[in-house]
């Protein structure tokens, strides 16, 4: 067994020592420091000798911790500028209002959270009166990524500023009444002032990197300069656990996102008790953003530690720090003086001498209430370092106590995040404690009162001009509408109206010759922003790189390994292309800063993200809600879709079941298109729609999801006949009859509606000729674009039947009049044509591909789940049989005869 003490060999022993002699010196110093001070300040010495290599640029291994003390000493604190006083007033007055905001809403039982804000208002309020731009600051302002559990905080400062009125704060968490507050910072529901949902914790952290990494693509590209704008990302500790939340931290130092910061609120708390409980949560944070390259500034202790860390010459008080665990800290924030002398003080003699110099009172304070993230001067130190720091994004580990000034009942319980009031005396000792010029007689009837110090007070006035010379109001969300553009030329699209005659062209590679011809155009071609997760190849979007460029910040520092081809692999600092490795969850983070530009910075950007089907929404769900909720428009590609088409890949590739997700989402529009003219036409109305002239009563805040398959195909022309844009943009359209497909049946033959949508019409053709030829059977054939547009559309018309209106659902209006009954097929499971079966009026059955995928060819696959061309036609057969208009006996010869 290995002995941990002993010296392990290092990159160094690999060397040759130049200078043994000079070498065994400097090992006896540190020996002899070690015999004589002790093993700690041997430990200081190295420390402070790694710091100042590190510093000179001597390539040796990082610190990746530092002892658990402030960054910042307190003599290098900046002087922070403004009115110290007025603002610990309006922060006083802002957590009055945002604990009693949710106290009142308890009684409706809605919920809500008083102790987040508490231990974070600080960091708001620093950043709000000296830091944060408005959206009439140079660029865009900033962009502020508010913790979600921290919104009544940020409501009650709107209502000091007359952004909010009383109304609002007791509609808090109760929309339907009007004047209502969403629980969380949610654009779709508070347009005005959120711009960023994100109480699903991981995905803020990941959104605020790759926006701040999407502001530099636009600057680089020439779109807007928004260099001015800087992203701030706030966090609590307990939502570091989340994956999402550090996927991207590499990336963001690997780019050199200076114009990004994280404060982590270390309130050392989850939901239900510590974060770290027998370790240390911000030691842990340090390490990891100091290993992937971030700036590291840490705010743990208040000014109350100074005089503790002058009486420190030994460093015992540094090295306790540093031992005890968070779970213990908390601890200490609910126990007496005589407590901590004996728990933390007791266990060195040095800190017992220390702790003889120091009062009950002095220890308290230190203890319960001096941390960094609790004064104003600590955390402005903390910001304008951050701000002023190039070349690497910052973090700053700022450490609080969670229920901050709320009282004794609140304070470092684990139970506070569920914690949804106060009692009137439990107010009354906060009032006091804030110093606010409330009276008892204006709790009436044991409601707690909002408070506010008048339109034109001294507090109002200052926040008010503070915001202004910072560029206006924050939080805030522009809605202003962006001008139309442009809708590019009709060729782009009409090419595609006369079919591929004998070329095979999957609508994969269809959709990305549409895009080619679409990003060249000259109004808008610049602001389309490709995304592909690595696989552009796949998607046969090779041919884009060298005329677009993949955009990296450094350019091409290489000549690439294919310069000599015609198709070679090119970056540059103004590439269009964002190819963003194996990250299905950046890739969406991406997708989500540009579709929101035409609100953040103005700018309308056409953001497509192409990925294999299955790993979209199976694995990115939760962002494309994110999506909807930030009202983000742009058309996300679900390529090699479909449970069948991806020959040999097996299950965990097979996509069935995407446009079911796809359906739960209302922003989403979900379209399973068969042919190239039906993407052209989709892609075509989606942009009318989201970025030109949207028609009355239609949303543009919508994102389109648009499968297409890697089968290649023969391409058929456009059928002929008005209404076909309108089907295919409505969901359901009729391909052909068995008349005008050119089949010959009897007269009178019984008639079969076929509705297939995406590859599986192709199955549907096949079985309209086998029903003909074979059986004597007339099949019309329907394209069905949209099970889930279909289905929205009836849900809207049943809807308005309850508001006593009549409205017949598009499809009844499609189908009305087509004989015989329906049979509906797609490469995904039952489930997705299933959506509209209680609005078909003729018998209606449907066929799909349920269950786990496999491995074997499409064909061996089609026939395993039932869909293939001779499964169609048995399942037909049975449905005319069920109606007495075709043989019993027929179902079972066909079964027979095609081997099933």
């Amino acid at each position: 067994m290995t002995d941990p003490n002993a010296i392990q060999p290092s990159a160094l022993d690999q060397l040759p020592d130049r200078d043994p002699e000079e070498t065994a010196e400097w090992q006896a110093s540190l020996d002899a420091v070690t015999k004589a001070a002790g093993p700690h300040r041997a430990a200081y010495l190295m420390r402070r000798t790694l710091e100042r290599a590190e510093g000179n640029g001597i390539a040796l291994p990082k610190l990746l911790e530092t002892d658990y003390v402030n960054t910042i000493p307190t003599a290098a604190e900046p002087g922070a500028p403004g009115d110290e006083a007025l603002e610990r007033r309006i922060t006083a007055w802002n957590r009055w209002n945002a604990a009693a905001m949710v106290s009142r809403g308890s009684k409706y039982g809605v919920g809500g959270h008083i102790a987040t804000f508490a231990s974070a208002a600080w960091l708001y309020e620093t950043g709000f009166n000296h830091f944060f731009k408005g959206k009439e600051a140079d660029g865009s302002g900033d962009q502020l990524y508010i913790q979600g559990h921290a919104s009544p905080g940020i409501y009650a400062r709107a209502f000091l500023d007359g952004r909010l009125n009383e109304a609002h704060l007791d509609n808090f968490r109760r929309e339907s009444a009007g004047n209502g507050l969403p629980s969380y910072p949610h654009p779709r529901r508070l347009p005005w002032l959120w711009e960023f949902p994100t109480v699903s914790m991981g995905l803020g952290p990941l959104s605020a990197i790759y926006q701040a990494r999407f502001n530099r693509y636009l600057t680089n590209r020439g779109i807007k300069d928004v260099s001015a704008s800087h992203v701030w990302a706030f966090l609590g500790d307990g939502e570091m656990d989340e994956p999402e939340s550090t996927a991207a931290l590499a990336l963001a130092s690997r780019e050199g996102l200076d114009n990004l910061t994280f404060v982590i609120n270390c309130n050392l708390q989850r939901l239900d008790g510590p974060v770290r409980a027998n370790f240390k949560i911000v030691q842990e944070l340090e390490a990891q953003f100091r290993g992937a390259g971030w700036n590291v500034i840490k705010s743990l202790w208040g000014s109350a530690w100074d005089e503790l860390f002058q009486l420190d010459t030994t460093g015992a008080l540094v090295r306790r720090l540093r031992e005890v665990p968070d779970a213990q800290v908390q601890t200490y924030q609910t126990r007496d003086a005589a407590y901590i002398r004996q728990d933390f003080f007791g266990k060195d003699p040095a800190l017992v001498e220390m702790a003889k110099l120091l009062s009950d009172d002095k220890i308290l304070e230190c203890f319960h209430l001096s941390r960094g993230g609790h004064e104003s001067r600590k955390v402005y130190a903390a910001y304008k370092a951050a701000v002023e720091f190039k070349g690497a994004p910052t973090v700053i580990l700022a450490q609080t106590v969670k229920g901050h000034t709320l009282g004794e009942g609140f304070a470092s319980k684990n139970a506070n995040h569920q914690m949804k009031k106060l009692s009137v005396d439990e107010f009354k000792t906060m009032r006091d404690l804030l110093d606010l010029p409330i009276k008892d007689s204006d709790f009436v009837d044991g409601v707690v009162p909002y408070g506010h110090p008048g339109a034109d007070s001294a507090e109002v006035r200052y926040l008010q001009e503070r915001r202004a010379a910072l560029g206006g109001p924050a939080p805030a969300r522009r809605v202003h509408p962006v001008a139309p553009l442009p809708a590019p030329a009709e060729k782009a699209f009409a090419s595609f109206d006369k079919g591929s005659g004998s070329q095979n062209v999957a609508t994969t590679m269809a959709f990305v010759r549409l895009i080619k011809d679409l990003v060249r155009d000259k109004e808008t071609g610049r602001r389309w922003v490709p995304i592909v997760p690595d696989e552009a190849r796949t998607f046969g979007m090779e041919s884009l790189f060298p005329s677009l460029g993949i955009y990296s910040p450094k350019g091409q520092t290489y000549e690439p390994v294919d310069r000599d081809q015609l198709m070679y692999y090119k970056e540059a600092e103004n590439g269009q292309i964002l190819n963003e490795g194996i990250t299905e969850a950046g890739s969406m983070a991406d997708f989500i800063a540009a579709s929101t530009a035409y609100s953040t910075h103005g700018e309308a950007m056409i953001p497509f993200y192409i990925f294999y089907s299955m790993f979209g929404w199976q694995r990115t769900a939760d962002q494309m809600w994110q999506l909807g909720d930030q009202l983000g428009r742009g058309f996300l590609v679900g390529a090699t879709a479909g449970r069948t088409t991806l020959t040999g890949e097996g299950l965990q590739h097979a996509d069935g079941h995407s446009p079911v997700i796809a359906a739960t989402n209302p922003a989403a529009l979900t379209y399973d298109p068969a042919f190239a003219y039906e993407v052209a036409t989709i892609v075509k109305d989606g942009l009318r729609r989201m970025y030109g002239e949207a028609a009355p009563g239609e949303d543009p805040n919508v994102f389109y999801y648009l499968t297409v398959y890697n089968e290649p195909l023969p391409q058929p022309a456009k059928p002929a006949g008005l209404g076909i844009d309108e089907g295919i943009v409505k969901g359901l359209y009729r391909f052909n009859t068995a008349e005008s497909a050119g089949v010959t049946v009897p007269a009178n033959a019984p008639r079969i509606q076929l509705l297939g949508s995406g590859t599986a019409i192709h199955w549907a053709l096949q079985a309209q000729k086998l029903l003909a030829d074979e059986w004597g059977i007339a099949a019309d054939v329907w394209s069905a674009t949209s099970w889930s547009e279909l289905r929205r559309d009836a849900l809207d018309a049943d809807a308005a039947l309850l508001r006593g209106e009549e409205r017949v659902p598009y499809v009844r209006q499609a189908l009305q009049g087509a004989e015989g009954p329906v049979l509906a097929v797609s490469d995904y499971m039952r489930q997705v044509p299933d959506q509209i079966a209680q609005w078909v009026e003729q018998d209606y059955s449907s066929l799909g591909a349920d269950g786990f995928g496999l491995s074997d060819t499409r064909e061996a696959a089609r026939r395993h789940f039932g869909v293939d061309a001779q499964s169609i036609v048995v399942a037909a057969l049975a449905q005319l049989a069920k109606r007495g208009e075709t043989r019993a006996a027929a179902v079972k010869e066909a079964r027979e005869k095609y081997g099933l």
